[in-house]
């Protein structure tokens, strides 16, 4: 994972065009659906992976989220959270923007979900960022399903990475905060909500978003921390 935003952004260009331009989001999602018997690998209704992978990774992320607005808001006059002051507050929006820009892009990519579409029992056509829906659908409203939403808390706890000063703990956090994301982004990919690239793009955009928000806060809230080498890069 470079720290180096114009690498990044190269390549969420070239991650979009290659799914943009070929089948391969297709070809992995036929995995998970029984053409059969017209059923997901996974019922979206099963309560208990409803419980673990949805809503309970949400309800810990929102606890996370308000625990950690709640620290910098009534205990920065601690001296731990005085020191890490600067990183926490690159923790917190990252957790709050990262989610929110997601949720904007879903608003407006106009991109259905697997579930959605003819070749799974739904009743839009497959179509993608670049191309157009037929002239013969009619769509009453936007859908929402491009990029992976769900996934996005997971991966904006990659910047945890930008937390802590141990090469260890900050390679420890980044990989478990990249399988959380994937977790929760296979998790949809498997009750038909999303497709792989959907979960691609946001981890390589949640990554993107969170180097950026190190800039600026790296930028307008002076270093009062000794060594903190939040400069991106390095």
């Amino acid at each position: 994972m470079t720290k180096n935003p114009l690498a990044i952004l190269f390549i969420l260009c070239i991650c979009f065009l290659v799914f943009e331009l070929s089948p391969i989001d297709i070809y992995i999602q036929d995995i998970f659906y029984n053409f059969e018997s017209k059923h997901w690998l996974l019922d979206r209704n099963e309560p208990i992976t409803k419980l673990i992978f949805y809503d309970g990774i949400k309800a810990v992320f929102i606890v996370f989220v308000v625990s950690l607005l709640i620290t910098l808001l009534f205990f920065s006059h601690k001296l731990i959270v005085k020191q890490y002051k600067k990183r926490l507050l690159i923790v917190l929006l990252s957790c709050i923007v990262v989610p929110l820009l997601i949720g904007f892009l879903k608003g407006i990519t106009n991109v259905p979900c697997p579930k959605n579409i003819e070749r799974y029992g739904g009743n839009y056509p497959y179509v993608t960022v670049l191309t157009k829906y037929p002239a013969t659908f009619q769509q009453t409203s936007n859908i929402k399903c491009y990029p992976a939403g769900h996934a996005s808390g997971g991966f904006a706890l990659m910047s945890l990475f930008f937390l802590f000063l141990s090469p260890n703990k900050k390679k420890v956090s980044l990989v478990s905060a990249i399988g959380l994301g994937w977790i929760t982004g296979s998790y949809k990919m498997i009750i038909g909500d999303h497709f792989f690239s959907h979960t691609l793009m946001t981890m390589v955009l949640s990554w993107l978003i969170i180097l950026f928000i190190v800039e600026v806060v790296d930028k307008f809230k002076s270093g009062s921390e000794t060594g903190t080498g939040l400069a991106v890069r390095h």
